[in-house]
């Protein structure tokens, strides 16, 4: 009996690989069978993950720079999967963003994985291969003192659903929308915005889901793997909720 949800002989690029749901992916990956490729932009966290994960390579570049891109994947001969997970938050509403700071999470969380997939594409046509945007749910709902981060994630969604229409049978692309899931990412909102009162705010993150805790790397890890395997097979242009019940309540 074959085991399901594997890569074997698969060849994987990560965006964002080296830390929080990255580096989780990146270890679920390679667990499966996979040989992945760290793209981050702090080389020296990709190369010590790297040395952990049988196979692994590391590809240094900052996502918003179509040179910086280009020169990364250039040396790529060929490629299977893709997570595009890299991004950054921003707290504030409306009134509260500048358009510097609107446009910097524009840059990353849009124009990156747009770059990234453009340069990648080719590749992933010829091994009919597959595509995972991880989104979030601010993509999917309004959050208060979220917008830029929420206009973000909208445009990933939508990405996500051009892309599956437009190559329908040349490869497959799915987005994740995790709820607040804890990383790196969640620590440093908590040490930026709330250094005094994390334990107050951590509590809340984790009653804003029904279920009533955040959500752990792993498991979003987990949905990447099976979007990306065979077993997936008949998946295409979804947008996948793992958010403790958030947007169902």
């Amino acid at each position: 009996m074959n085991i399901p949800f594997r890569l074997d002989g698969k060849k994987a690029l990560v965006t964002g690989g080296a830390s929080g749901i990255g580096e989780a992916t990146s270890r679920v990956l390679t667990a499966a069978g996979a040989s992945v490729i760290i793209l981050d932009i702090d080389r020296s966290r990709a190369e010590t993950l790297a040395t952990q994960l049988p196979g692994a390579s590391v590809a240094v570049c900052d996502i918003t720079n179509e040179d910086e891109v280009r020169s990364a994947l250039a040396s790529l001969s060929s490629l299977d999967i893709l997570i595009n997970n890299a991004g950054i938050g921003m707290v504030g509403g409306i009134e509260d963003t500048a358009l510097d700071e609107f446009e910097r999470v524009m840059r990353v969380n849009v124009s990156g994985p747009f770059l990234v997939t453009k340069y990648c594409l080719p590749l992933l046509l010829a091994a009919k291969g597959a595509i995972v945007f991880i989104g979030s749910v601010a993509g999917l709902i309004g959050i208060r003192k979220r917008f830029a981060y929420c206009a973000s994630k909208g445009a990933v969604v939508a990405m996500t659903r051009q892309l599956a229409v437009e190559y329908p049978t040349e490869m497959r692309v799915n987005c994740i929308c995790p709820g607040t899931v804890q990383t790196p990412f969640v620590e440093a909102y908590l040490e930026k915005y709330h250094k005094h009162e994390k334990d107050k705010i951590r509590a809340e993150l984790n009653k804003r889901q029904p279920l009533g805790r955040l959500g752990q790397p792993e498991e979003i890890a987990h949905m990447a793997l099976y979007l990306c395997s065979a077993e997936a097979g008949f998946v295409n242009g979804s947008v996948l909720t793992i958010d403790g019940g958030w947007t169902a309540a």
